[in-house]
């Protein structure tokens, strides 16, 4: 048997908090990667945030040696997969490296929506899929119920579903089994011109970016003159090995094989996933399949509340980006909150990953303004514009269309739900597609929607109303013609840029009685009353007031005419007016704050 004969390449794909990390685990304990004194829980899950959360935020890959009782030496590449919607790309590129993929389901939950998403995933790369059924244990677990809806679903015989508990290790020799016998061995023609997939990436302080890729075709050198195909960008090959827990340096990587190189590259946007690496001196004709650019979909504005941080936080960010190429970011200024950042993120997740990491591992403190998507304007002269900010949104009498980015959305529920969901759906502007049924009273809802209605807090109302029996997962599915107009909020006839947001036009009024009556709460009194309105260009479709404080300049008045009072009031009024011309309104971070939590009942 060649060396590709004794390889097996496969993934694992759960929805979240189903077990992957931890069978992860406990696979790279059984096979001697991992001593029981080294190990920690969720080995593969390095930052503080993954393990607190329970979901992989980002991917990594590790080369496990296993000798079969029967068969013999194998080796096992395991290549993990974020465990998020927001991450489907990276998915994507990490199953297209493999030909393998374990299908964790929880016996306690059942087959989810971001199950079925990577399940499709995986059945497009034509993987074989070994499912198996996870926290047997428990004693809430429906091991038959749950087997019985995975044959539904793959169409397996009941008997090749693996029934595991990765938390206390029962049946792991079994999973290892069946990757060993059903997973194929990798294919690729050993003579042929360099061909690998880059399938994820990292920064290291001291090498630079450090690529993991997947050999399909040829073998690669130490030291050999090396191409990306896609943005035609040459290096040579400083450093290649395998990767264990840490990376193991090798002379050579052959077709079928799962490993690192070191470029010598120093931004990872020029490592890009799903790139095809090949030779300078003998280059393949065509790429691999599958790249595309990711793009942000989410952008928001992020400012400290201290303005002397400002250049800490242009440090965080460049820092921060280095390990992230999914992430973007460029300088802006707001009148009301100085100078900051627009960031762009693939998704909310993201959104509250990147900030979570700025505060903790940067020490700052921040400003998130309203999350927003991408929309494209085109004006009366013709011109397309990109608006990822409410304050660039030209005026409405200069625009002619507006197009919103759609997403198609699968949310799998209990049937008994079916109502508050369709309500909560249709309000958020949804598009009814299918209905579909699954065993066990469980149903498919597939709708249309506009990302900007479920970026908020779309998915926490889906598992409020369904008391978390719900599951959503979707992927983007174009512009669409849209009714949308910028809502700006004024205080005392000034625009508060930050606070600007693009709403539907149906949605704007309902919206501006929210903002403006929650603003009211937070925005502290002054001694001038302080005019809260929301407006769509120059109409106002929304207004409330914050008294002034007031001193009562009559208590020492007593006795006399009338017009002694009068008088002392008329002087107060004159004085409030000119206070106002020239006071301003401090307006606080719970203000922000607020807006993102608009939705709320007051």
């Amino acid at each position: 048997m060649t060396k590709m004969d004794r390889t097996r390449n496969f993934s694992i794909i759960a929805h979240i908090d189903h077990g992957k990390s931890t069978l992860a685990d406990r696979l790279l304990e059984l096979t001697g990667v991992l001593h029981s004194r080294q190990t920690h829980a969720q080995v593969l899950d390095d930052m503080d945030l993954e393990q607190e959360r329970g979901i992989t935020i980002k991917a990594h890959a590790v080369s496990m040696a296993h000798k079969d009782e029967e068969l013999g030496d194998f080796t096992l590449n395991l290549i993990d997969t974020p465990g998020h919607v927001d991450f489907t790309y990276e998915v994507s590129r990490s199953l297209a490296a493999c030909e393998g993929a374990l299908l964790i389901v929880d016996a306690t939950q059942g087959i989810e929506a971001q199950t079925l998403s990577n399940l499709y995933l995986a059945l497009e790369h034509d993987l074989q899929i070994i499912p198996i059924i996870n926290k047997i244990d428990l004693p809430s677990a429906q091991v038959e119920l749950t087997r019985d809806s995975i044959v539904d679903l793959i169409g397996c015989d009941p008997e090749e579903v693996i029934a595991v508990s990765a938390k206390r290790g029962d049946n792991i020799e079994e999973v290892l089994r069946a990757i060993v016998r059903r997973v194929p061995p990798p294919q690729g023609e050993p003579d042929a011109p360099l061909r690998a997939l880059i399938f994820d990436s990292i920064f290291d302080t001291y090498r630079g970016a450090v690529a993991y890729i997947r050999v399909f075709d040829g073998s690669i050198k130490k030291g050999m003159p090396i191409r990306f195909m896609n943005n035609q960008k040459n290096y040579e090959a400083e450093e290649i090995g395998f990767l264990s827990l840490k990376r193991v340096p090798r002379n050579e990587l052959i077709a079928g094989d799962v490993g690192y190189i070191i470029p010598g590259c120093k931004l990872i946007r020029e490592t890009r996933v799903g790139d095809t690496i090949t030779s300078r001196e003998r280059p393949a004709t065509k790429p691999l399949p599958g790249f595309r650019v990711i793009k942000p979909m989410v952008f928001s504005g992020l400012y400290t509340t201290n303005s002397e941080e400002y250049t800490d936080l242009r440090d965080s960010l460049e820092k921060l980006a280095l390990n992230d190429a999914a992430f973007t970011w460029e300088p802006e200024t707001s009148v009301a909150l100085g100078f900051g950042f627009r960031c762009g993120f693939l998704g909310m997740l993201h959104m509250e990953v990147v900030q979570e990491r700025l505060e903790r591992e940067f020490d700052l403190d921040l400003i998130t303004t309203l999350p927003s998507v991408e929309y494209r304007v085109t004006t009366e002269d013709g011109t397309v514009l990109k608006i990822d900010n409410p304050s660039k949104m030209p005026p409405i009498s200069k625009q002619t269309k507006v197009e919103e980015p759609y997403i198609s959305s699968e949310i799998i529920t209990p049937t008994e739900y079916i109502g508050p969901l369709m309500k909560l759906s249709l309000d958020r502007r949804g598009i009814y597609k299918t209905t579909e049924y699954l065993e066990g009273k469980r149903i498919i809802l597939k709708f249309e929607f506009p990302l900007a209605e479920v970026i908020y807090d779309f998915y926490d109302k889906l598992k409020s109303v369904s008391r978390g029996y719900a599951s959503l997962d979707y992927e983007f599915s174009g512009m669409k013609e849209a009714d949308m107009v910028r809502l700006d909020i004024m205080l005392n006839g000034e625009i508060v840029d930050a606070l600007s947001i693009i709403t539907h036009r149906d949605k704007s009024f309902e919206w501006g009685q929210r903002v403006t009556r929650k603003l009211k709460n937070v925005i502290p009194r002054q001694l001038f009353a302080v005019a809260i309105q929301a407006s769509v260009g120059s109409k106002v479709i929304a207004r409330t007031n914050v008294k002034a404080l007031r001193k009562n300049v009559l208590a020492k008045c007593y006795g006399g005419d009338i017009t002694r009072k009068r008088k002392l009031l008329e002087k107060q009024r004159e004085g409030k007016r000119r206070m106002k011309q020239v006071g301003s309104v401090e307006i606080p971070q719970e203000a922000f704050l607020a807006l993102l939590k608009v939705d709320d009942d007051d």
